[in-house]
C-alpha cells in the first residue's frame, strides 16, 4: 500500500502538470490576453505556429501548422487525462516524451539555456517521477484497480 504522502504528492503532480499543459493551449488561443501583454508568450494560434516554425527550422508554414496543431492536441488529451488521473502510468510518460522533444527543438533551435529557462526539463522529469508512481488521490485509475 501506497503511504499517503506519496499518494499526495502523485495527485499534486498530476494537476501540475496537467494544468501546465492546459496554460499554454489557453494562451495560444489567447485565453491570458494578447501577443505582447504581459505574462503571455504568444497570445493567438499565428503568434504560436510562428514559434512552431521557429522550434522546427526545416518546416515550412503549413508543416508548422500541422506541428502546431499535433502538440496542442497532445497537451489537451495528455493535460485532461492527467487531472483526471486516467491511464496516468502511459499518460505521464508520454508527456514526458512529449517535454523531451520541446526541449531538445528548443536546444537546438533557440539556445541550450531555453528549455531550463521555461522549465521543460523539469515538467519532463516530474512526469517521470509521476510515471513511476502506483496510485495517486482522487484518479480514475484508483478505480479499477
Amino acid at each position: 500500500m501506497e503511504k499517503a504522502s506519496t499518494l499526495q504528492a502523485g495527485f499534486i503532480l498530476r494537476i501540475v502538470l496537467g494544468v501546465t499543459m492546459l496554460s499554454a493551449v489557453a494562451d495560444r488561443f489567447g485565453y491570458w490576453g494578447a501577443p505582447g501583454d504581459p505574462g503571455v508568450a504568444w497570445g493567438n494560434w499565428d503568434h504560436f505556429v510562428t514559434y512552431t516554425q521557429t522550434l522546427n527550422a526545416f518546416a515550412g508554414r503549413s508543416l508548422a501548422e500541422i506541428l502546431g496543431t499535433l502538440a496542442t492536441f497532445f497537451e489537451i488529451l495528455f493535460g485532461l487525462f492527467l487531472i483526471i488521473g486516467y491511464k496516468t502510468r502511459y499518460i505521464a510518460l508520454a508527456t514526458a516524451g512529449l517535454m523531451l522533444l520541446f526541449a531538445i527543438s528548443m536546444a537546438v533551435s533557440v539556445s541550450v539555456k531555453a528549455p531550463f529557462d521555461y522549465s521543460v526539463l523539469t515538467s519532463a522529469a516530474a512526469a517521470l517521477l509521476l510515471s513511476s508512481l502506483e496510485k495517486t488521490y482522487l484518479a480514475l485509475d484508483n478505480r479499477s484497480k
